[in-house]
This record gives structure tokens, C-alpha cells and sequence, in this order.
């Protein structure tokens, strides 16, 4: 009979071989999925052997990683800020530099939210946990997105306060709100054959990318932003490394002033923020 040990070297070997960049922690990820352990578990039950009933679910998973499946999907979740968010095919995986993102969401103060683009709810659902007393409503242009989004919500306990609605962009949302934020699709469409298969073979396409020069959602949301801002409201939005002038520009021709960029921990521009200025008063 196999050990947990020879069945985590198998996989490893396993992954290797289908070229999967990190065999080893990838093959802890699964097999303690298949186990239903959590991964610290592994390092004392090596010489047990390996539950007969955990060979299909990991066989299953396996095979899934071999085909670069994220491993996201094939848990079901990913962790992100500081809650697990369930993650399918419908919806992004969730990184890490999106994180920045809902940091610098939170370098302000807000009681009205709105996501554009929402897919999990990672972004909304994350701030509206920091902020208890704060509203939000998450737009997306897929339904099997929003289903995923309402089904985190209602884990985090969150569904009394955000409402997620099918929607294009700022089509037909009135605000004010106090903060606007998005991680649109923002890829060019010749970067898309270069994407990891993970990325490109397993998410939503219609999450990558806009097509063209990938700056399509920026424009809509520049375009509109101002007029669902609370005057001094926010909009802070996720970029490419290289996005970051183009969209600031965008956003000061949509009328939004001040114009800032939050970087990722690599150095990269992750996010630019900008705001509706306050009017000015009449003076004498």
C-alpha cells in the first residue's frame, strides 16, 4: 500500500513531467486536498498509509494539474486579503497584486462602493469587510460570474450589504458613490498567446482581455466615472505595467483630477487613483 510520503513524490514527479512550474508545492496543495487535510499535516503522516478512499480525488486532481488546470480551481478557492474566495472557470483566480488594489481602496474613507468588472467579489467583498458600516454594488457583464460573487458573499456573511447585478460597465448605474474600483480586462490581444496556459486555456477570456490595445474597459469607466462620483469620490483601478499614462490620461479627460500610482511588491504599476474634485465655492 502507497504512504502519503511515496504519494507525494509521485505527484511531484507527476507534475514535473507535464511541466508544471512548482511540482512540489503543487503536488502538498492536491494531496492534502485529496486527504482533506490541511497541507502542514503531510509533514508528520509521510510513513501513513494512504487512505484508499483518497486515491480517486487525488487521481482526479492530478490528472487536472497535468492539463495546467489552476490549482485554484481544482481546491475551489483561492486565498486572497484575508478570506478564501471560492474560484470556478467563470471567474478570475484572484493574485496577489490585486491586493494593492484593495489597499489603496482602503487608503481612504468610503460608505458607497462600486466594482466594476467584479467576477469573484474578491475586491468588494474584501472592503466591505474592513469597513462594516460601508454598502456596495458589484457589476459584471456574466451571470455565471455574479453567481460565483453571491455565493461568497452569502459565506462572508456579506449579503445584506452588497448588492451584484448584471451590468456593462457604468451602463445604467446612478450613484453617488464614495469610491469606484475595478480590475478590468486590460490585456492587448496579441498578449494572449503568450499567457501561461493556466491563465490562457482555463480563465475567462472575456476577463483578460478587451481586444485591440486593451484599454476599451478604461475608456468606458473614465468616460462615466465622474458623473457616479460623489464630488472628492475615488476611482482607483488595477493596470498593466505599462498602462499606467495611458489611463491616467484617460481618467484626467473624464473630467477626474490628481492623478496617483500604487506600485505591486515586484515595483511594476499596479494601480492608478484619481478623483472628482470638490466644487469650488462662489466666492465674493
Amino acid at each position: 500500500m502507497s504512504t502519503v510520503a511515496a504519494a507525494l513524490r509521485n505527484a511531484a514527479a507527476r507534475l514535473r513531467a507535464a511541466g508544471i512550474d512548482d511540482p512540489a508545492g503543487d503536488a502538498r496543495r492536491l494531496v492534502a486536498h485529496a486527504l482533506g487535510w490541511p497541507p502542514a499535516r503531510l509533514v508528520i503522516a509521510g510513513p501513513d498509509p494512504l487512505p484508499p478512499e483518497a486515491a480517486a480525488p487525488l487521481e482526479a486532481a492530478l490528472a487536472a494539474r497535468c492539463a495546467h488546470r489552476p490549482v485554484a480551481q481544482i481546491l475551489g478557492w483561492r486565498a486572497f486579503w484575508r478570506h478564501a474566495f471560492e474560484v470556478t472557470p467563470d471567474v478570475l483566480d484572484p493574485r496577489p497584486e490585486t491586493e494593492v488594489l484593495v489597499a489603496a481602496a482602503l487608503e481612504g474613507t468610503f460608505a458607497r462602493v462600486l466594482d466594476l468588472g467584479t467576477g469573484s467579489g474578491c475586491v468588494l467583498l474584501s472592503l466591505l469587510a474592513e469597513r462594516p458600516a460601508a454598502r456596495g454594488l458589484g457589476i459584471d457583464v456574466s451571470d455565471a460570474a455574479l453567481a460565483v460573487a453571491r455565493r461568497n458573499a452569502a459565506r462572508l456573511g456579506l449579503s445584506d450589504r452588497a448588492t451584484l447585478r448584471h451590468g456593462d460597465w457604468l451602463a445604467g448605474v446612478s450613484g453617488p458613490f464614495d469610491l469606484i474600483v475595478s480590475n478590468p480586462p486590460y490585456l492587448a490581444a496579441h498578449e494572449l498567446a503568450g499567457l501561461a496556459p493556466e491563465v490562457r486555456d482555463w480563465e475567462p477570456a472575456i476577463a483578460l482581455s478587451p481586444g485591440g490595445d486593451g484599454l476599451d474597459a478604461y475608456r468606458a469607466i473614465a468616460a462615466g466615472a465622474a458623473a457616479v462620483l460623489a464630488p472628492g469620490g475615488v476611482l482607483a483601478v488595477e493596470i498593466g505595467p505599462t498602462q499606467a499614462e495611458a489611463v491616467a490620461a484617460l481618467m484626467r479627460s473624464g473630467g477626474l483630477a490628481g492623478t496617483q500610482l500604487r506600485r505591486d511588491l515586484d515595483g511594476r504599476a499596479r494601480v492608478v487613483l484619481a478623483h472628482r474634485p470638490a466644487p469650488q465655492g462662489d466666492g465674493l
